[in-house]
């Protein structure tokens, strides 16, 4: 059985003319395509399209072909399946390089801002999907990751575009660590994350510690940038300081020695037992007369991070030194009792200091 693809290859070829609204007129089409591709596969005898697209008719053509002599040999529906399965394939390695050729001239040629957003979220989500050998292929030779890490460092850019841009950064992580690694520990990206500041940036900071883990965390220690991240602690944002504690917790659990050091002489327990101390007030404060305007300011941003964000975060802290994989036995002892004994220092009462080493000692849920 052969399938003519001289129409498909004609309609391939002619598509590095289009106009931008050709683009988008043509991905149209490239999604009705690999939905009759995929129509073929399930149900190879039974797809109906009512198309004169020139994309969809040979797959049509397909179809008739198989109705004509499946009845003599039935295990063609095997091979139709197969065929339709590359199709589907093909397909939708134009449907990326269409998709990724009007994302990168919108980046380059737009400034509406939403537009440029939208297309950054599409391609986000495509990469979420999984490997895909033909699209690293196409961003490798588009240069995608080099854009977004260009866009996330260039302040000209409005706060949302950045922040976008540092989203896609860690989805090109996730889609294949083996390939976007070294460019994150090579380029600018993490000082970029860690001057931005904001809720965002410290949050995609944290979640390319979780893929990266302990050369990551000796980089960001390398570069001095451990003190900085502290000082986040001090924000007046609390959704900041939240997204800062996170980030702390996770250097914790994946830093060696010398990071572990640089945080806790950067004051990392003085700031958390203030953060803890304030957490504990509002506490005990809930039931008292407080200006009406506070009290809905507070709720509204601590309803968005949980009921208590700085709860326990002293001894939170300690665990993930205890259970984390960069620190020797031997580290973890003896960072456990200067954790204590800064706890006590910084503490402002004897019964503040009694309660946050029992926590420390015991355990509390990280």
């Amino acid at each position: 059985m052969l399938l003519n693809y001289s129409k498909l290859s004609l309609c391939i070829s002619s598509s590095l003319f289009l106009s931008m609204e050709d683009h988008r007129k043509l991905l149209r089409v490239l999604e009705a395509a690999k939905r009759a591709s995929r129509d073929l596969q399930n149900k190879p005898v039974s797809v109906n399209y009512d198309s004169n697209s020139t994309i969809i008719e040979p797959l049509l053509e397909l179809e008739i072909e198989a109705q004509t002599i499946l009845s003599t040999l039935p295990l063609i529906t095997r091979e139709i399946s197969r065929v339709a399965s590359l199709i589907e394939a093909e397909l939708q390695a134009w449907i990326d390089r269409e998709s990724v050729a009007i994302m990168l001239r919108t980046l380059d040629e737009s400034t509406d801002e939403d537009a440029m957003l939208k297309l950054m979220n599409k391609f986000v989500t495509r990469v979420s999907l999984g490997f895909d050998r033909d699209l690293q292929n196409l961003i490798l030779k588009t240069k995608i990751f080099e854009i977004f890490e260009a866009m996330l460092c260039d302040s000209n850019y409005s706060k949302r575009i950045r922040e976008q841009s540092a989203l896609a950064i860690a989805a090109l992580v996730r889609f294949n660590k083996n390939v976007f690694v070294g460019l994150v520990l090579m380029g600018p990206t993490i000082r970029a994350l860690i001057s931005m500041a904001s809720n965002c940036s410290i949050q995609v900071l944290s979640t390319l510690i979780k893929l990266i883990r302990s050369p990551l965390v000796d980089e960001i220690e390398s570069n001095g940038e451990i003190p900085k991240i502290i000082s986040l602690l001090s924000y007046d944002d609390l959704l900041i300081r939240a997204a800062a504690i996170d980030c702390i917790l996770e250097i914790g659990y994946c830093g060696r020695k010398e990071a572990v050091e640089a945080m806790i002489e950067g004051g990392v327990i003085e700031k958390l037992m203030e953060l803890q101390r304030m957490e504990d007030r509002r506490d005990s404060n809930e039931t008292e007369s407080n200006s009406e305007n506070e009290e809905v300011s507070v709720e509204r941003q601590t309803g968005l991070l949980g009921n208590s964000p700085f709860a326990s975060c002293v001894a939170r802290f300690s665990i993930q030194l205890e259970v984390g994989e960069g620190l020797s036995k031997n580290e973890k002892k003896v960072f456990k009792l200067e954790i204590l004994r800064r706890v006590r220092e910084a503490s402002s009462s004897e019964e503040e200091a009694a309660s946050v080493v029992a926590e420390v000692l015991w355990g509390s849920s990280p």
